[in-house]
């Protein structure tokens, strides 16, 4: 009698869900288990907390759904509270399980707590199943990737390496073992509610907006609308739920493919292929230079960037001065949401403008998007700084210009403005 752990990390789905597949052609008896851990709330070095409520009431959503797809498989799903390196060796040994599967996050800490259960005596099968290209398909080892995105797009493109099908979702889950831990369970905790309601964060939810996206003509002019800061469609939505894993990016990539089956190719049709590959080249630079993307230097030789405290917090609090900053701000602050072209522009501005520790608005996306994902977020922090994947040495953006380009007549600063504060342009 095989008994194993499931390790839910940032893949709360069934669908393309390949970790989990092995983990159940491997086990007579299989326990499914989230761990919330305590550093989730601990404050950060700038003052405030590491997961805010936009991206807790995300994910406990997602959780929600889970565990009711589990219980209708046979299955069962735990979500518990603690450090995972010590709640699942107690699980384990509760159980008479040795071996627990999970997927592979190519983070420190999420390295070091796999590395703490290897310390503890367990056998972890770790498997790499977050980016659209398997790193064994690439056309280079991960030691060689090229240090800039357009080099390994190229090389990708030109050696025509294409993502591996999407595997379907587990019809019957191994049921769980009839003894089951003698651990307090935690169900998810409560959150304030989203400004978009349609921003759930089930499986359910991302394959229902799958379809509906890819069904509509909107891909057809993605590349056109991408910069837009208002309205609906203009960008494909899906980066919350893959950054939480109710989403696989090759799900997507096949949507996609069928859409331009039916609908044509195009410029902006390829613009999503293109930005799946931007998700995917920092996955693999994370995996390629670890821990040292998280130092104050990142990749650079410039000396360690200095910090303003007091510009800082009017920054996060969008009290800048600056109405098109302040506005994304107030935005982020408000729904968790952004669009990118907002994100590079506050980025910029506190970094270039206000002279900030870029890891400090690293932190506070962290603490604040819904879609937060830890390579693509130090990336391109570290790309707006000049200390990473840019040959450019760093990326300034005009904040007058890109609101004079992107706001014409204002609106989204209106929509946005606080009304104690004196409009500034």
């Amino acid at each position: 009698m095989t008994v194993s752990i499931y390790w839910f990390r940032n893949d709360l789905r069934l669908t393309d869900n390949v970790a989990l597949a092995a983990a159940c052609s491997a086990s007579d008896e299989l326990l499914l288990i989230h761990v919330r851990s305590p550093d989730e709330n601990m404050a950060t070095p700038w003052g405030f907390a590491r997961r805010g409520p936009h991206r807790q009431r995300f994910r406990d959503q997602a959780l929600a759904e889970l565990r009711r797809e589990m219980a209708s498989r046979g299955g069962t799903l735990l979500v518990l509270d603690g450090p995972p390196q010590q709640v699942l060796p107690m699980v384990a040994q509760q159980i008479g399980a040795s071996r627990i599967f999970c997927e592979s996050i190519a983070a420190p800490e999420e390295m070091a707590q796999v590395a703490g259960l290897r310390e503890a005596g367990l056998d972890v099968h770790d498997t790499w199943q977050s980016s659209l290209l398997s790193p064994a398909d690439l056309p280079f080892e991960i030691a060689a990737l090229p240090e800039v995105f357009t080099a390994f797009r190229q090389a990708v493109e030109r050696a025509g390496v294409a993502p591996r099908p999407a595997s379907p979702a587990p019809a019957r889950l191994p049921p769980p073992p009839p003894r089951l831990p003698l651990l307090l369970e935690s169900g998810p905790q409560p959150a304030p509610p989203c400004a978009d309601p349609a921003l759930d964060g089930s499986e359910m939810s991302a394959l229902a907006h799958v379809t509906r996206y890819f069904d509509s003509s909107a891909p057809q002019s993605y590349k056109q609308t991408r910069n837009r800061l208002l309205g609906a469609d203009y960008s494909t939505g899906l980066s919350c739920w893959l950054a939480v894993g109710a989403l696989s990016p090759r799900t997507v990539f096949h949507a996609l493919k069928a859409h331009e089956a039916r609908f044509g190719a195009n410029e902006s049709t390829y613009w999503i292929w293109f930005e799946l590959l931007w998700r995917d080249f920092f996955r693999f630079w994370s995996l390629k230079h670890g821990v040292r993307l998280f130092g104050a230097r990142g990749l650079g030789q410039q000396p360690p960037p200095g910090h303003d405290p007091q510009a800082f917090a009017r920054w996060r609090a969008g009290q800048t001065g600056h109405g098109f900053v302040d506005a994304g701000l107030r935005e982020l602050a408000a729904t968790g949401t952004l669009s990118n072209r907002m994100r590079q522009v506050v980025a910029s501005y506190l970094i270039h403008e206000l002279a900030c520790d870029w890891r400090a608005g690293a932190a506070w996306f962290e603490s604040c998007l819904i879609d937060y994902d830890v390579c693509s977020n130090h990336g391109n922090w570290l790309y707006i700084a000049g200390r990473g994947a840019d040959p450019r040495q760093g990326r300034w953006f005009n904040p007058d210009k890109q609101a004079a380009e992107h706001d014409p007549d204002g609106s989204y600063r209106a929509l946005w403005a606080d009304p104690h504060v004196e409009p500034v342009p």
